[in-house]
């Protein structure tokens, strides 16, 4: 018997509709969408399912998430196979791309894991390219929601190097790489939609 090599993210379910409306805003109508850290790959299936008109690259570091973000993309003639990709890397098995996406992966990872992701995109868009981050955020040095501190605390329990990020630092490190803020859209449960354009 087939093993089914799908992971399932709740979250996945929750989410994905409130950010399809924003990326049916901001994504261009054609070209390559590049995802980093797709993780278990419900959100490329979705998406791209949604967006015939894009092409979807999901990407991971982790061997088991590329295995199940293919068996959830399997039969989309939409999305390529996923990449194994480092955000942190100085370089990204990809060169160029029209928009690259990353949902819930900045509070989740080191700092240099977000920094490398900038770097990145700036590398890998041309102008007028979308980076689109989604996640929680501190906004003004202030969590925005009680329940947001306490993920925060969880996080930096698990690990010292992770943690809701301060918005307002993120912003300034893309400034840094030629990324301007387009506009923050506030999401459910206290999550915001990020959109930077390359210049």
């Amino acid at each position: 018997m087939a093993v089914d090599l799908r992971r399932h993210a709740l979250a996945t379910l929750r989410n994905r509709a409130p950010i399809l409306a924003v990326l049916r805003r901001v994504l261009p109508p054609r070209g390559l969408v590049l995802e980093v850290a797709s993780g278990s790959g419900e959100h490329a299936a979705f998406f791209a399912a949604a967006l015939p008109g894009l092409v979807w690259q999901p990407s991971d570091p982790d061997a088991d998430a590329r295995a199940s973000t293919a068996a959830w993309c399997g039969g989309l003639p939409n999305v390529r196979p996923p990449l194994a990709l480092d955000a942190a890397a100085d370089a990204w098995p990809l060169d160029a791309a029209d928009a690259v996406v990353c949902i819930n992966m900045v509070h989740i990872a080191p700092w240099d894991a977000c920094a490398g992701l900038v770097r990145g995109a700036a590398r890998t868009l041309s102008s007028g390219g979308v980076l689109y981050l989604y996640g929680p955020y501190r906004v003004g040095g202030a969590h925005t929601a009680p329940s947001n501190a306490a993920f925060d605390a969880d996080l930096r329990a698990r690990n010292p190097a992770w943690g809701v990020r301060e918005l307002d630092a993120v912003l300034a490190l893309a400034a840094r790489h030629g990324l301007a803020h387009a506009e923050t859209v506030p999401m459910p449960a206290n999550n915001l939609s990020v959109v930077l354009r390359r210049a």
